[in-house]
């Protein structure tokens, strides 16, 4: 990214210009959570089922988060706030063994998780039309459904804590007629192996995981607001676009000294490397 830098800092330091109007999203409401998703039950492609079968034990090896569904809906006799249902879906990377002597084989499949949470959202009567062009379809005006604030949901990478095998009827079944049903884009994720009724055909074993995540959850409106202008930033630095000798731009990059020795405990208390938090600070 270029640097930049106001054009007036020589003169006027730290003045303020201007007061300028800007069109921007307001964070209304806001919550943190640590969730243990225990026992999720992992659905694969038919070919992989058969090597779920055939298992003895099984291990994970990562996770991914393929997508999340958010919805909000108003909460009745309770004005401002909303209730935000979300719904993950989880891509979860496992390597089974079926004999002792033969290393193991590497297999994927889904699994899915969803939470509610009640939030402060604020009252909005008014509709948004704007003429944003859309590369897709039509230049026409994108018209929102309803007047509900927007949903944000961060989340960090999960953690695969653990996988076992299972029963099919010893783990819970995420794709029952009270559960939302696998959207394409996640069966698109395994090449579009999922029959339409792999939730429900019979199988020998299952494998149940447990998933650790971190998220953010946020409530935001379209507001305008008034801050302080200082003035216009103005790029500091040139682009640099010549790509005639890949090896020399190759030699003006650093030697990555840090990921061949990676800081250890004592320099990152000591400030020399990021120091380990041990969770959100709250003030009082």
């Amino acid at each position: 990214m270029a640097e930049t830098k106001s054009c007036c800092n020589d003169k006027v330091p730290g003045r303020i210009r201007e007061a300028v109007c800007i069109d921007t999203n307001r964070v209304y409401d806001s919550c943190a959570d640590k969730d243990c998703l225990a026992d999720l039950r992992v659905y694969f492609p038919p070919q992989y089922q058969q090597t779920v079968d055939r298992a003895t034990n099984v291990r994970c090896r990562g996770c991914d988060i393929l997508n999340v569904f958010i919805d909000v809906e108003r909460v009745p006799f309770n004005r401002g706030f909303y209730s935000v249902d979300i719904t993950f879906f989880f891509k979860v990377t496992l390597d089974a063994y079926s004999v002792a002597t033969a290393p193991p084989e590497t297999i994927s499949g889904f699994t899915t998780f969803s939470k509610k949470c009640i939030l402060y959202g604020s009252e909005g009567k008014v509709r948004v039309y704007s003429s944003e062009f859309r590369a897709d379809s039509d230049d026409r005006q994108i018209i929102p459904q309803n007047t509900n604030p927007r949903a944000k949901v961060q989340v960090v990478d999960p953690i695969c804590l653990e996988a076992k095998l299972c029963r099919p009827c010893d783990c819970c079944d995420c794709l029952g007629d009270s559960c939302i049903p696998v959207p394409t884009c996640v069966k698109r994720a395994f090449g579009d192996e999922f029959p339409d009724d792999f939730g429900h055909r019979p199988v020998e074993k299952a494998v149940a995981v447990t998933i650790g995540i971190f998220t953010i959850v946020q409530l935001e409106r379209d507001v305008q607001m008034l801050i302080p202008a200082y003035d216009f930033c103005i790029p500091d630095k040139e682009c640099s676009c010549d790509t005639d000798d890949p090896c020399e731009s190759f030699r003006k990059i650093q030697f990555p000294v840090d990921e061949f020795f990676p800081p250890n405990e004592a320099n990152l208390q000591s400030g020399t490397g990021v120091k380990p938090s041990c969770g959100c600070e709250r003030s009082e």
